[in-house]
Parts: structure tokens; C-alpha cells; sequence
């Protein structure tokens, strides 16, 4: 699944095709994705994007008369592509902008959604997130405060949305590694010091990512439909039984909540 990077590196993509212009309608050629595509968006007409934002992992088109937000799912990508491009079998929803090119989802789980919403606020898939981790509101002190009464591991502990968005399996093991922090560790164990340096380092580990245009998996693609290069860079996720970048220790993995973690056991004791 494309996690907070990718859909960041998507939004930076797209962003210079669709704000100030216009979409002069939608084509939708499969509607059935993981919820119906809303009637408001199959009934697009004319419309100026006044911006693209992301919250956690959905992106956000604002239009006059409300928003469209796009989750990519799976394994949903987004290109810009010519508008007379012919589509293929998993190429789903088309915008069709006034510059000649298309915004075309393809999605071959069809497990993403596009939504339609007039008040981002009211919207039942925003309501329960946390804060964005590479905002202010996402500190020592918080993260602190959030882990005094949880007894849970540290790792799922992390991915829950609720606590912070789009800190997901990839980036959650990553971030631990780099802080030197046990994945089995309890949540309230944490100490003042090791939360503010996992911070530090979840913002760190993110803020690279996205510069390097994401993690390279098999179903991500960026929006120009190169892939991303930091997979290139992965210190433990998905290196099970290689050694260790540091100390040479093999990497070693557990499921935790049905998840698949890596870590290093010498330099996460």
C-alpha cells in the first residue's frame, strides 16, 4: 500500500497539472471501487481546482462547490498522461483538465475510493485522524502524553492513525531502527529523551523519503510513472536475514498485529 511518502510524492506530481486549471469533466469507466465513485464526481462539469492537499494518506482536490478526495488503496496510482492516451483494463477515473492532459487513476485491486465531500470537517474517513507527523502539533510531548497508559508494542503502536497518520509498516520499522528502539518495547516504557528522538527521526526518515520520491514497491509509481528510490536506502524493512547496515547482526522479523516487522537485535535491544 503507498504509504504517507508516495502520496506525498503524488500530490507534488499532480499538483502543477490541476491547480488553476480546470476539469472540464470526469470519466469513469469503473465506478466500483472500494466505495462507489460519489455521483458528484461522475457529474463533474467545468470546474476550477483551487488546490491539492493530503491528509494522511487521502489526497484532496479542492474545487468551488467542494472537495474530491482520492485514497489510492493497495496498489492505486496516479499519472498525468495526453488526454488522447488510450486507457488500459485497470485505468478506472479520468479528469479531464482544459490543458489537453488527464489525471487517470489506475488501480488493479480496485481497493481505493474517490469521494466526494462539501465539508472536509464532516467527512466520516477524516474525522478520526491524529495529527500529520511532520507538522508542529506532532512532538516529545505528545507522543509523551499518548504513551503513559499504553502497554501495547511500540510498532503498531506507532501505525495507529488515530495517534499519527501514515506512520505505516515501512516507515514505523525504519524510524525505530534509526532511534534504536526495540519494536517490542511497551509504548509507556518510552522515556522524555527516546520520545523526543523518535520524533525527530520519524520526521527525518518521512522527510527523505518524499525526497527521494518515495519507497520503491512493486505497486507504487509516481505521478510522471518513474518509481521511487528510497527502497534503495532501507536499513531494515524487508532485509530479513541480511546484515545489518551497522553491526553486521542479521536483520530478523515477527509479526506484530499481523504485520510484518524488521529489526536489528543488536542495535535494538
Amino acid at each position: 500500500m503507498p504509504e504517507l511518502p508516495e502520496v506525498e510524492t503524488s500530490r507534488r506530481g499532480i499538483e502543477p497539472y490541476l491547480k488553476g486549471h480546470t476539469i472540464m469533466h470526469a470519466i469513469v469507466r469503473n465506478p466500483r471501487l472500494r466505495w462507489p465513485v460519489s455521483a458528484e464526481i461522475l457529474s463533474l462539469s467545468d470546474q476550477p481546482v483551487l488546490s491539492v492537499q493530503r491528509r494522511a494518506k487521502y489526497l484532496l482536490v479542492e474545487l468551488k462547490s467542494g472537495w474530491i478526495i482520492i485514497h489510492l488503496g493497495m496498489s492505486g496510482s496516479l499519472r498525468i498522461l495526453p488526454e488522447e492516451t488510450e486507457p488500459g483494463k485497470h485505468d478506472h477515473v479520468d479528469l479531464v483538465m482544459d490543458t489537453g492532459f488527464v489525471l487517470r487513476y489506475t488501480d488493479p485491486r480496485r481497493f481505493g475510493a474517490w469521494l466526494w465531500s462539501s465539508d472536509l470537517a464532516a467527512s466520516n474517513v477524516l474525522a478520526h485522524l491524529g495529527p500529520e507527523p511532520l507538522s508542529t502539533d506532532f512532538t516529545a510531548d505528545y507522543l509523551l502524553e499518548k504513551s503513559r497508559t499504553k502497554k501495547s508494542p511500540i510498532k503498531p503502536w506507532l501505525m495507529d492513525n488515530k495517534l499519527v497518520v501514515g506512520v505505516g509498516n515501512i516507515y514505523a520499522s525504519e524510524s525505530l531502527f534509526v532511534a534504536g528502539i526495540s519494536p517490542d518495547r511497551l509504548a509507556h516504557s518510552l522515556k522524555r529523551d527516546e520520545a523526543g528522538l523518535l520524533v525527530r527521526t520519524i520526521k527525518a526518515v518521512l522527510l527523505r523519503s518524499i525526497e527521494q520520491g518515495g519507497t520503491t514497491l512493486k505497486d507504487f509509481l509516481q505521478s510522471d510513472g518513474k518509481p521511487g528510490y528510497f527502497a534503495q536506502e532501507l536499513q531494515v524493512y524487508g532485509r530479513a536475514g541480511e546484515p545489518c547496515r551497522v553491526c553486521g547482526a542479521p536483520i530478523e522479523s515477527k509479526k506484530h498485529a499481523q504485520r510484518t516487522t524488521f529489526f536489528c537485535p543488536n542495535c535494538q535491544q
